[in-house]
C-alpha cells in the first residue's frame, strides 16, 4: 500500500510540475487546442482575480489616506481655533500666514527649476532646438 502511495503521489507531482510548466508558458507544444483554450480560461481566471486584489487593496489605501485627510483637517481646523482664541496674537498669524506663503512660492519655484533641469538633461537636443531661431524657406 505503501508503494501505491507513493506512486499515486509521483504522478501528482509530475502532474503538477507540468501544469506549472504550462502555466508559465512552456511545454506548450503538445497541448491540444481544447486544452490551450483551458489554459486561457484558468489564466484569465488568475489574472482576474488577481486585479480584485489589487484592486481591493488600492480601496483600502485611499480610504486610509481620507482617513488621514480627514484627521489632519481636524487638526488643522483646531490649530486655527486655538490661534483665533488668542486675540491679542492674530496679527502672529497672519505673519504665519504669509510666511508660509512665501515659502511654498519658493518651493514651487525650485521645484519648477528643477523641472526644467531635468527635462533637458533627458531632452537636450530638444531645448537646443527650442533655443535657435528658424532659418527662413
Amino acid at each position: 500500500s505503501w508503494y501505491q502511495e507513493m506512486s499515486k503521489l509521483k504522478a501528482k507531482f509530475k502532474a503538477l510540475q507540468r501544469t506549472q510548466r504550462h502555466l508559465l508558458g512552456e511545454d506548450l507544444g503538445p497541448l491540444s487546442v481544447k486544452e490551450l483554450q483551458q489554459l486561457e480560461k484558468q489564466l484569465e481566471c488568475s489574472l482576474s482575480l488577481a486585479r480584485q486584489r489589487k484592486t481591493q487593496l488600492m480601496m483600502g489605501q485611499v480610504e486610509e489616506l481620507r482617513r488621514k485627510e480627514r484627521q489632519l483637517g481636524d487638526i488643522n481646523r483646531q490649530l486655527k481655533h486655538k490661534l483665533d482664541a488668542e486675540g491679542s496674537n492674530s496679527n502672529n498669524y497672519r505673519a504665519m500666514q504669509q510666511i508660509t506663503w512665501a515659502a511654498g512660492t519658493v518651493v514651487d519655484e525650485g521645484a519648477a527649476a528643477y523641472h526644467m533641469q531635468q527635462q533637458q538633461q533627458q531632452h537636450p537636443n530638444h531645448s537646443a532646438a527650442m533655443d535657435r531661431e528658424p532659418t527662413p524657406a
